[in-house]
Formats: structure tokens, sequence, C-alpha cells
């Protein structure tokens, strides 16, 4: 095999949400393959550390703070990578999470959501998870004439998970707006697909899946049970697809979405 088809060095990666555990693995991935890598993400302290630690391992990165539903910062923060890594190649969007307040309950049923809570969920996952970036950086990569962008859809786009209709509706859309740019952009030399990831315990959701002793929560337990690997996974098992849909490897691949679930969306009974 040409292991070449996966190198990515000359590369210029942009990982928005890098600081977290997944979108920081996929940061490192990249590095690995031989990118630069620009860590973008609202937390200064762990985006700086997570840039710091690519350049330990050897690697080149840089931190940049951004506000993804921003456009002049997403802008600025574009310009500022090019200026100091050159013209970024890989689009990575990372961004995304769930707004308690737009999550079904017994407590609080879906005619009492805020319309606030579920227009922060779209503009979140949908707007600055996805619509943004895709924007900005895609204008850089059609003026290049190449480019690789992935979003991040989630198990949730494909099956109506319980208690979660505003992020299942939002990710839904991730996957719409990725399908019609990979269409738009084909003959421009730009490439989109997305992932769905399974469930990967971090800290937005470590709490519904954990107890504090460590121990399932009857929702984690749920989760494992409809996984046919049985268990979670790790943020580096998403690192191998997100290097493949960066690299030749995939040169003829776009509007797809790969799923990285452990088998979740194919149990049945």
């Amino acid at each position: 095999m040409n292991k070449g088809l996966f190198d990515l060095s000359g590369e210029v990666a942009a990982v928005i949400g890098g600081a977290g555990a997944l979108a920081g693995a996929v940061a490192e991935g990249f590095s690995a393959a031989g990118a630069g890598v620009a860590v973008l993400d609202r937390n200064a302290e762990k985006g700086e550390e997570q840039a710091a630690a690519i350049r330990s391992a050897g690697g080149k990165a840089r931190f940049y703070a951004i506000d993804a539903l921003d456009r002049a910062s997403v802008d600025a923060a574009r310009d500022a990578i090019e200026r100091e890594l050159g013209p970024v190649s890989i689009l990575f969007n990372g961004a995304g999470g769930i707004d308690p307040n737009a999550v079904v309950t017994s407590d609080r049923p879906l005619d009492q959501m805020p319309l606030e809570a579920w227009d922060r969920n779209f503009r979140l996952n949908l707007v600055g998870g996805c619509l943004l970036p895709c924007q900005s950086f895609g204008k850089t990569m059609i003026e290049q004439g190449r480019g690789s962008v992935i979003n991040i859809a989630s198990v949730s786009a494909h099956i109506a998970l319980s208690k979660v209709i505003a992020y299942s509706a939002a990710k839904a859309g991730v996957i719409s707006v990725t399908q019609f740019l990979a269409r738009e952009w084909a003959r421009r030399g730009v490439r989109v697909n997305s992932v769905t990831p399974g469930f990967f315990p971090g800290e937005q959701n470590r709490r519904a899946l954990f107890e504090e002793d460590g121990s399932l929560t009857p929702r984690g337990q749920q989760v494992v049970a409809h996984t046919p690997m049985g268990r979670f996974g790790d943020p580096k098992e998403l690192v191998g697809v997100a290097v493949f849909l960066a690299s030749q490897a995939s040169s003829f691949i776009t509007g797809t979405d790969i799923r990285v679930d452990g088998g979740f969306l194919s149990y049945t009974v």
C-alpha cells in the first residue's frame, strides 16, 4: 500500500473546537500525518495546551482564539492562520454541543421548550459548527482550487434519540449542508464530507453516561447495550477516518457521511 496516500505534509489544517477531546485527538492525528495545525477554540488555556502538546511531539501548531458564531472572528482567525502557517487546505468542524434547556424531559416536555434554547442549539451546531466556518474557509479553498472539509454529524442525525430533539434536528442539518456544499464545490476542487461519531465520553456528555462513582447511568447502560461492540469509543478512534478524508486516499469521495459508532446505527431487534 502506498503510505503516501495518507501523507498530509505541506497541508495546513484548521481544527475548530480543537481544545476538546475529539477534535484535539484529530488535531494530533493531522500533525502526525505531517500537516501544520491551527487549533481554534474559545478556551484559550486548553487551546494553548493542545497546541503546545502537538509542538512537544515534534509537530507544527499554533492556537487561535475564535468565536465560531461570529463570522468576523472566523475570518480574522483564517487570515491569521494564512499569515503564520499558510493557506488552510483542511477544515475540521468540531464545535458543537447540547444546550440543556433544549433537552426534553418529564419535567420539561416539548411544548415548554423555550424557542431561544432551540435557536441556540441550531446556532451552535449548525451555524457555528458548520455553516460559518465553511463559508469562511471554503472561500479560500475555492480560490486555491483544492481542499477538504470535514463536518461532524451525530448518530442522532440518523435516528431521533430521546430527549435531544433540537440537537438531532441541527445535526441532521449538518449532513444536509455537507451534501449541498459537496455538490456545489466538487468541480472547484473542494471535497466536503461528514463523520458520524457514536458515543465518545467527553466533558459535555459524561454526566449523562456516568454516575459520580464511575458506574454507568441508566442512559449509559442503554447506549452500551445498543452498541454491538459493547463499549464507548475512544477519541483516538476518530483519527483514522479524519486523516483518510483529509488526504488523497479519499480523493474521489465527497458528499458522504462515515459512521464511527461501534455499530450503534446497525443495531436492531
